[in-house]
């Protein structure tokens, strides 16, 4: 588009540069639209979360642990891509967490098949650290009520399993394991229900969301894109 000297709204500096005073007539925002990966990312958590309790509860032989290692790596796989997937849609929150349970993973199944010396001491560690996280996490998600629910039941479940790889107390590996179980139930929910609603186009099964998060599902165009200059990727600034 070109304009003539006189209708052009810029101004010239001694410099020769040329400014636009207001730049919003000319800035165009481009919008790629995605499946959502959330459904995906809560299969792998109760995937791995039964497995890992199945150990727990003695479900398996006493030599499982390689099988059980190899069998929830690939739940580090998938949450990875949906945290990337995520990140990609602006979803800072499922992002984050998906990231964090994708790392979890990782090392759960390197220390089950590798049996490095000290490696369930460690994993302990890990394990406390991810329930601190989780907590914090579950602080702001609130208004995200599915993810909320699974972060409540994955802050205890990460805590005992932390206390049973410090002390190795036999009942506390038990209640892990239950925990573990209540975990993929949720998570089995959480990603059956927005599964659903995506495959409706409307909420079937109660995900309790507010807020902003109630907004974005159920708001016009004009609410989705309200405030959208001032995102992350879209300012000048992180």
């Amino acid at each position: 588009m070109s304009t003539s000297p006189e209708s052009s709204p810029e101004r010239a500096e001694p410099t020769g540069r040329h400014f636009e005073p207001d730049l919003r007539a000319m800035t165009r925002i481009n919008l790629r639209p995605i499946a959502s990966p959330m459904p995906v990312g809560f299969f792998a958590v109760a995937i791995a979360s039964v497995i890992a309790g199945g150990l727990q509860l003695g479900f398996f032989g006493d030599g499982a642990h390689r099988a059980v290692a190899l069998t929830i790596l690939p739940a580090f796989i998938l949450q990875l891509i949906v945290s990337i997937l995520a990140f990609g849609a602006r979803d800072v929150l499922a992002a984050t967490l998906m990231a964090c349970f994708s790392g979890t993973w990782l090392a759960n199944s390197l220390v089950l098949g590798l049996e490095p010396p000290s490696g369930i001491e460690v994993l302990g560690l890990l394990n406390l650290v991810f329930a601190v996280f989780a907590l914090l996490m579950a602080t702001v998600a609130h208004r995200k009520r599915v993810m909320w629910f699974v972060l409540c039941v994955a802050v205890p479940r990460f805590a005992v399993a932390a206390l049973f790889n410090f002390t190795g107390v036999a009942w506390l590996g038990y209640v892990s394991g239950a925990l573990g179980l209540l975990l993929a139930g949720v998570a089995m929910y959480a990603a059956f229900a927005l599964m659903l609603e995506d495959m409706r186009g409307e909420e079937v099964l109660p995900v309790g969301r507010r807020g902003p998060a109630y907004d974005a599902v159920e708001g016009d165009l004009a609410v989705q894109l309200r405030n959208l200059e001032r995102q992350a990727g879209v300012r000048r600034t992180l």
